[in-house]
């Protein structure tokens, strides 16, 4: 911990989460099944999310904003289908979601999230 800031799973280009304060940082989340379709990597992603968020002592209910990025704006609506079936419904976070060339061809959806504790 350095100035009351706690890295999580550091690597050689990002730590997976962030500690400082109060809030929790994830870093951009992408689906290991490259193969699913948006619905799926999306499920996936906020799975891991979930799991992400409990080993830093919080949980989705705590998220105060989001950004999404989708791979086709057309499959936006697959997305939606399953944050909605995943977010609280009484603590919906601020939430962007666009249009972007994400970090390979099969990679449909990425998500980031801030969190308090």
């Amino acid at each position: 911990m350095s100035n009351g800031i706690k890295r999580h799973n550091p690597g050689p280009v990002l730590s997976r989460i962030v500690e400082f304060g109060n809030l929790v940082f994830v870093a951009g989340t992408t689906a290991g099944n490259k193969k699913a379709s948006c619905k799926e990597q999306t499920e996936e992603i906020l799975r891991k999310i979930d799991s992400y968020l409990a080993a830093a002592g919080t949980s989705k209910s705590r998220i105060l904003s989001a950004n999404v990025w989708v791979a086709d704006i057309k499959e936006k609506e697959q997305m939606d289908a399953a944050w909605k079936a995943w977010v609280d419904p009484d603590n919906k976070p601020a939430r962007a979601c666009v249009e972007a060339r994400l970090g390979t061809p099969d990679t449909r959806v990425e998500i980031m999230v801030v969190c308090a504790k």
